[in-house]
């Protein structure tokens, strides 16, 4: 399906109810929503797609804020999505919030309401440190990648520390689900570039935008989420004029993957406010 400028693979389910659009983070996919989407369709019509860099869809920079929203926005109108009573309710993941954030400022009057989900929408310039410039540089990069995709070891490192204990122990379907995406035509190439731009955001003033304009808003967060501080719900929160943020015992940075059914409570909470 091409979406904006875009060749873009997503998924639905459900088949009736309010829509509710998936936005994924940096290095996820449709596939990191296959615990959360199919508990949300049994009230909503649920859509998930891979933003560009990421996934299965095509590979095709910038791989900014401005270039995933205008995919994002595309994907609502390839959908048939942001007329009336087909208004839906976006949820971005991580990076994917500040995405979220940007098409409410954009088109809000084509969307139903907006969650941050584990993420702030703020460019807050992390990214490698600057001894990584070196690894960068072939045949440097193209080694460690394939030394790394290789090695299930890495992968389940670094999924355990991003999910926690509640998450469900990878399986080798589960290490192809993130391994397979970094193998497709030009995956390396956006993974360097995005390492090399830092996690994608937006400036603090303009994410407080959001607090003027009129829509449902949440925020949701693992309660042990430490890629954040502990404030940083909260003021994430104030910053966007939105309810105080639900906190999530238990879970760290994958809510979808490590609390579904609490995360899908929340969504029906906001999309019960919406209506």
């Amino acid at each position: 399906m091409q979406a904006a400028d875009i060749r873009t693979r997503y998924q639905t389910w459900g088949t009736a109810g309010p829509p509710v659009v998936l936005v994924h983070g940096a290095f996820e996919s449709v596939d990191t929503w296959s615990r959360l989407a199919p508990l949300l369709a049994r009230d909503h019509r649920v859509y998930a797609l891979d933003l560009t860099g990421d996934g299965y869809s095509e590979r095709h920079g910038p791989y900014t804020v401005d270039h995933f929203t205008r995919q994002l926005l595309g994907f609502l109108d390839a959908m048939h999505l942001g007329g009336p009573g087909e208004r839906p309710l976006l949820v971005g993941h991580s990076s994917g919030a500040a995405v979220v954030t940007e098409a409410a400022l954009r088109a809000s009057g084509r969307l139903g309401g907006v969650m941050l989900l584990d993420g702030d929408a703020l460019d807050t310039g992390a990214g490698p440190p600057p001894a990584f410039k070196y690894v960068l540089i072939d045949p440097y990069r193209t080694s460690l990648l394939r030394i790394g995709l290789g090695i299930d070891g890495v992968i389940r490192s670094l999924y355990d520390a991003q999910c926690g204990p509640a998450c469900p122990r990878l399986d080798a379907a589960g290490l192809d689900q993130w391994r397979r995406p970094l193998r497709v035509p030009g995956a390396e190439n956006a993974l360097w570039s995005m390492l090399a731009a830092g996690v994608p955001g937006l400036p603090a003033d303009q994410v407080a935008r959001l607090a003027g304009v009129h829509l449902p808003k949440s925020v949701v967060f693992g309660a042990q989420d430490d890629v954040f501080t502990r404030q940083t719900p909260q003021e994430t929160a104030r910053r966007i004029g939105a309810p105080p943020a639900t906190l999530i015992p238990g879970a760290r940075h994958l809510t979808m993957i490590a609390s579904p059914e609490a995360v899908a409570t929340a969504v029906d909470r906001l999309t019960a406010a919406a209506t």
